[in-house]
């Protein structure tokens, strides 16, 4: 029996104290009156008075155990409940048989779950960090570059026809380059809260791929990094907004170009049929992603280690992108890589 009842708390509490006092008038009986301890009156005292104090403990502890000890046991159960349960719940506290093991349990599964959320709050707390360093790296780059340029101008070299023209143009690349960090910030807002409408149309995701193809054909060739698609005359029907989907295509391509193998790289494009929906894989012969790096690359900002030494062009943006417009439409993304082998990035749209 376990004893979680304050009754069974109780009554252990005082046969052990009863058992104590026999013990002591066993001895104080043999040294005080050993030739009196075999009496029957005696032995009738000792039961009497055994019986009186196992009845007047068991009810001094069970009132100090309930009304005391139990009462907070109970507060703590209520307030642990309280926070668990939805807000504005008050969950009734009855005297139960096994509060004890009620509340050890509560208490258990509380630490528990305290324990995720500090895990949760503290990669969340590393992710920040690690966000506001990103983005303050990734605006600083262009804004130092501006000061430069702008210094330099002040200090003369405006009125120098070698360099005023030149600063001029390099000045707008880098607030072009500021706008687009912002447009995009501002995009994957609008994305994560929703406000962004998606206009879902049916069109040929084949088609839309050759055009995106095009579109990168002169980077592609720059970095000699061959694009091909699997079955490129057979049409593949999708349901989706299509300049969305483009930009998705977009942003996947220019990262495989980017990071591909340039010396003999290829991409390819592949298209799956899965039922209700269609799965696209584009993979690459690139560098490759670490392990360590995989769960991360749909972040904003982040870029892998090998991603930052091979270019410093990229805003991480792209990917992030990616992610929150096939979530959009309720589908999936998903990236697998070998380090030297190369990387696969598929999503998933709805099958027209």
């Amino acid at each position: 029996m376990k004893f979680y009842e304050p009754r069974h708390i109780a009554l252990l509490s005082s046969v052990i104290v009863t058992v104590i006092f026999i013990l002591i008038f066993f001895l104080t009986g043999f040294i005080l009156f050993p030739h009196n301890i075999w009496h029957f009156s005696t032995w009738f005292l000792l039961a009497a008075g055994a019986v009186l104090f196992f009845l007047i403990s068991f009810i001094i502890y069970r009132y100090t155990i309930d009304r005391f000890i139990y009462s907070k046991i109970r507060l703590i159960y209520k307030l642990i409940h309280d926070v668990k349960v939805a807000r504005g719940k008050k969950p009734k506290i009855h005297h139960e048989p096994n509060m004890l093991e009620k509340v050890r349990k509560e208490v258990e599964d509380w630490e528990e779950e305290k324990q995720k959320e500090i895990a949760r709050l503290k990669q969340l707390e590393l992710y920040r960090r690690d966000f506001i360093g990103n983005v303050s790296h990734e605006l600083k780059t262009p804004l130092f570059n501006i000061q430069g340029y702008v210094s330099t101008l002040i200090d003369g070299g405006l009125h120098d026809p070698a360099i005023n023209l030149e600063y001029l143009k390099r000045t707008e690349k880098s607030i072009e380059r500021l706008i687009r960090i912002l447009e995009d910030l501002d995009e994957i807002a609008q994305l994560e809260s929703g406000h962004m409408r998606l206009q879902v149309v049916r069109f040929d995701l084949t088609s839309l791929t050759q055009e995106v193809i095009e579109l990168l054909d002169m980077k592609a060739i720059k970095k000699n990094v061959q694009v091909t698609v699997t079955n490129p005359l057979q049409p593949v029907w999708v349901v989706a907004d299509r300049e969305k989907i483009r930009q998705v295509l977009t942003n996947i391509l220019d990262n495989s170009i980017r990071y591909g193998n340039h010396e003999n790289g290829r991409t390819k494009i592949t298209f799956f049929d899965m039922d209700e929906n269609i799965l696209t894989e584009i993979t690459d012969n690139g560098i490759g992603i670490d392990p360590e790096d995989l769960p991360r690359v749909f972040e904003r900002f982040y870029r892998t280690e090998r991603g930052r030494s091979a270019t410093r062009k990229g805003k991480g943006l792209g990917l992030a992108i990616v992610k929150h417009i096939i979530e959009a439409h309720e589908q999936t993304v998903h990236v697998r890589s070998t380090i030297g082998v190369g990387s696969t990035f598929g999503f998933t749209l709805k099958k027209a």
